[in-house]
C-alpha cells in the first residue's frame, strides 16, 4: 500500500472511491470522493488498485480526479452483463479470482479501473455470486431465485412505503381527507401500528412509513386516525385491542328468537312446570339502578305468626339457554356483561337478557327461589331452595328504595334481616370494607354526570347483604348435596387495621389492597373475607356465566338438568378466571377514563387528598372526592405522614394518556 494508492471501500450500501493520502500504522488516511477524510483498516477495502494520484496536487483536484475516476468505473460497469456471466460460471461451482473474472467480462488488457467496474457490477448484482476476500462463487439457481424473490419483495417494500409517504402526506395537508378502497391498507396498518405497537406484524412497515413524518409518536397516530373518522375521539382502545364484540352475530339473534318463539307457541306447561312452586301470588319487589335494563333477581317478604320469610328469586335464564347451544357458546365466550359508563354488552342477546329472561313487572317468569324463615330475633332458622314461577309487582331504583325504606313495612323488614346478617358475618370474623362507590355515566348530550354514592345507604345495603345471604345459602345447599360449583374462598388478610365497624377512610382503602386474593374452585372452602364457610355467585345468572353454572348445578338437583362435572368445572374456572380478570380491568379503565375526562374541565381547581404513603419524589395520595389515587411531587421541607390531609391543585389532566397532575396548595 503506498500513498497516492486509488482504493474502494462500502460505506451504507454503496462503494466509495478514495485516495491514501498518509499511512498510519495499520489505518489508512483516506480522502474520498464526497471530500471527506477518514481513517479505515485495510480490511475493509473492497478493492485496491496500482493507480497512484499525486496527493501534492491539493485536495480539491484530488477529490475532481477521484470524481473522474467513478465516473469512468461507472460506465464501464454499464458494460458488465452480469447474470450473462454467471449462466456461463454456474455450472462449473467453483471459487474464480478478481483477476480471472475481469478478463473474462475484459479481454483486452483489463486494467484495475476495469477491476474496479466488475466489483461493482457484482455488488450491484449481488444474488448471482458470494465474495470471499477477492474471490467469488456462482450461486446455485436456486439461490439466484431465492434472492430474486426477496429483492422483489423488497422493491414492493419500499414501493409500498413510498405510496404510503405520499398518502399520509395528503391526509396531514388536507382538514378533511378523505380515504378510498385504496387506502384502507394504510388506515389498517396505522391501527395495527398504534394498538400493537411492536406485536403488530406491520410494525417494520408503518414505523418505515411514519418516520420523519412528525406523526411517530402514539398520540399522534390516533389523532390522524380520529381525523381519517376511523375511530371516535373517546374511542375505547381496550376494547379493540382486547378482541371484545360489542354486537352478537346473526345466528345467535336467531337462536334468541327461536328459543322465544318456541317457549310462547309451545302447547301446554313445559316440562319443568312439573317440579314448580307457583309463588305468582308474592308480591315480588326489585331494587336496581336507574338504568338497569336486565332485572335477574327480586325479592319477597312474607310475615308468618312470630317468624318472617324473606324470597329471593333468581331468573331462570337455565330454563331459556340449553348447554352447548349457540346461545350457551355464545355466552361462555364473553364471560360477563360488562357495563361502562358510556357503553354496555351484556352477556346474552338483549331480546332474552332484558325481556324473555328478565324479571319484568307484570311477566310471570321460571326463577329459582331461596326461601329464608328468620326467628323473632331474625336469625336464620330455615331455608329452601326450589324451582318456582314468580311475577314482579314493585319495580324501585335505589333512590327510590331510599326514600320508601322508613314506610313501606317490606323495606324495613328487609334492612332490619340485612343488619341482623351483616352482624352475624362480622361475629364470624368478616372484614367489612366500606367505601364510597364513583358512579359515572353519560347523559343523552354526552354529558359526564358523576355521583359519589354511598354503599352503606339503606336499599343498597340491604341488597348487598341478602345477596350475600341468598349466595351463601346456594353454596351451603351445593355442599350438602355434595355436587361442585364454582366456589370462592379467601384466605386470611396479610393484615387488619381496624375492628369490627370502625376504621377511617383512609384505613379501608389500605385495608383493600392488603386483602388476600380470592381463589375459584370445584369444593367449598372458607371466604374469610365475608366471614362464611361456603360462597358462590349465583344472583346474575343474566350478566355472568359462573352464576348460570351455579344456577345449573342447582337445577339439576331438581331433575332439571344434568349436572357439570368437578373435571368440567375445573376447565370451567380454567377458561373463564382470565376472561373475567379482562372485563374487570377493561371495566376498571373506561371508568378512569372517564373520570379523568370529567377533571380535564377542572384544572385549577383545589381538592382535599389524604397522604397514602411516601412515593419517589413526593406522596401517593388518594382524592376522596373522586376515590382517585394519584402521586403529587413535594418539594423539601414537608413531613408529611400516612392519613394526614392536604389540600391541592388539579394542574393537568390527558385522559386517553392517563396523566393526572396535581400539585400542593
Amino acid at each position: 500500500m503506498k500513498i497516492g494508492n486509488v482504493v474502494e471501500f462500502i460505506d451504507r450500501q454503496k462503494i466509495v472511491c478514495a485516495v491514501v493520502v498518509e499511512l498510519k500504522g495499520d489505518r489508512l488516511h483516506l480522502i474520498t470522493e464526497g471530500n471527506r477524510e477518514i481513517n479505515l483498516s485495510p480490511k475493509r477495502l473492497s478493492h485496491q488498485s496500482e493507480t497512484v494520484l499525486d496527493v501534492s496536487a491539493g485536495r480539491d483536484k484530488l477529490v475532481d480526479m477521484l470524481k473522474d475516476i467513478v465516473a469512468h468505473r461507472n460506465a464501464l460497469m454499464r458494460q458488465v452483463d452480469i447474470k450473462a456471466l454467471w449462466e456461463v460460471l454456474n455450472p462449473e461451482q467453483e471459487w474464480i479470482d478478481l483477476s480471472t473474472l475481469t478478463g473474462l467480462c475484459f479481454p483486452d488488457a483489463p486494467d484495475g479501473d476495469h477491476e474496479a467496474a466488475v466489483v461493482r457490477a457484482l455488488f450491484n448484482h449481488r444474488r448471482y455470486f458470494k465474495f470471499d476476500h477477492g474471490r467469488f462463487f456462482p450461486n446455485s439457481e436456486a439461490k439466484v431465485q431465492q434472492l430474486i424473490a426477496r429483492d422483489e419483495a423488497e422493491k414492493r417494500r419500499q414501493d409500498t412505503i413510498e405510496k404510503g409517504r405520499r398518502w399520509l402526506k395528503r391526509v396531514m395537508e388536507n382538514a378533511r381527507p378523505e380515504t378510498g378502497d385504496a387506502d384502507l391498507f394504510f388506515v389498517e396498518m396505522l391501527k395495527s401500528h398504534y394498538l400493537f405497537e411492536k406485536e403488530s406484524p406491520t410494525y417494520d412497515l408503518s414505523r418505515a412509513l411514519l418516520s420523519g413524518s412528525g406523526v411517530e409518536s402514539p398520540d399522534k397516530i390516533f389523532r390522524l386516525l380520529v381525523k381519517l373518522g376511523v375511530w371516535q375521539a373517546d374511542e375505547n382502545i381496550d376494547l379493540i385491542r382486547m378482541g371484545i364484540p360489542t354486537r352478537f352475530p346473526d345466528e345467535v339473534h336467531a337462536a334468541a328468537r327461536d328459543r322465544i318463539q318456541k317457549r310462547d307457541t309451545r302447547r301446554g306447561p313445559p316440562s319443568s312446570d312439573r317440579v314448580r312452586k307457583d309463588l305468582t301470588d308474592l308480591p315480588l319487589l326489585t331494587i336496581d339502578g336507574q338504568a338497569t335494563l336486565d332485572f335477574d333477581d327480586a325479592l319477597s317478604v312474607e310475615e308468618l305468626g312470630d317468624r318472617i320469610r324473606i324470597g329471593i328469586h333468581i331468573t331462570d335464564v337455565g330454563e331459556v339457554i340449553e348447554k352447548e347451544s349457540p346461545l350457551d357458546r355464545e355466552a361462555r365466550s364473553r364471560g360477563s356483561s360488562i357495563y361502562m359508563p358510556d357503553q354496555r354488552i351484556p352477556m346474552v342477546p338483549p331480546e332474552l337478557s332484558e325481556d324473555f329472561c328478565s324479571l319484568r313487572s307484570g311477566k310471570t317468569r321460571p326463577a329459582v327461589s331461596i326461601l329464608v324463615d328468620l326467628d323473632e330475633t331474625l336469625e336464620v332458622s330455615n331455608w329452601e331452595i326450589l324451582p318456582s314461577r314468580v311475577c314482579v309487582k314493585d319495580q324501585f331504583t335505589y333512590q327510590e328504595a331510599n326514600l320508601l325504606a322508613h314506610e313501606d313495612p317490606r323495606l324495613r323488614r328487609l334492612v332490619a334481616a340485612a343488619r341482623r346478617f351483616r352482624e352475624k358475618r362480622m361475629s364470624q370474623g368478616a372484614l367489612q370494607i366500606s367505601l364510597p362507590e364513583i358512579h359515572i355515566h353519560l347523559d343523552a348530550s354526552g354529558n359526564i354526570i358523576v355521583n359519589r354514592i354511598q354503599r352503606e345507604s339503606p336499599s343498597r345495603f340491604a341488597v348487598a347483604e341478602i345477596m350475600i345471604l341468598a349466595n351463601w345459602i346456594m353454596a351451603s345447599f351445593l355442599k350438602t348435596k355434595g355436587i361442585p360449583a364454582v366456589f370462592r374462598s379467601q384466605p386470611q388478610p396479610k393484615e387488619r387495621l381496624y375492628e369490627a365497624g370502625g376504621g377511617t377512610l383512609f384505613q379501608h382503602w389500605m385495608q383493600r389492597k392488603r386483602l388476600s386474593r380470592f381463589v375459584l374452585g370445584p369444593e367449598p372452602e372458607n371466604h374469610s373475607g365475608l366471614g362464611l364457610d361456603a360462597y358462590v355467585t349465583g344472583t346474575s345468572p343474566i350478566r355472568k356465566y359462573f352464576d348460570l353454572v351455579t344456577q345449573r348445578q342447582i337445577r339439576s338437583v331438581f331433575g332439571l338438568e344434568a349436572p357439570y362435572s368437578k373435571e368440567e368445572v375445573e376447565a370451567m374456572i380454567a377458561e373463564l378466571a382470565p376472561v373475567m380478570a379482562h372485563v374487570g380491568a377493561l371495566q376498571a379503565r373506561r371508568n378512569r377514563y372517564w373520570l379523568l375526562k370529567f377533571l380535564e374541565k377542572r384544572i385549577g381547581r383545589k381538592e382535599e387528598a389524604i397522604i397514602l404513603g411516601k412515593a419517589r419524589n413526593g406522596y401517593q395520595v388518594l382524592i376522596p372526592e373522586y376515590m382517585l389515587e394519584c402521586r403529587i411531587s413535594v418539594s423539601g421541607g414537608y413531613d408529611l405522614k400516612p392519613e394526614d390531609v392536604i389540600q391541592i391543585t388539579i394542574q393537568h389532566v390527558d385522559a386517553r394518556n392517563e396523566v393526572l397532575n396535581v400539585f400542593m396548595g
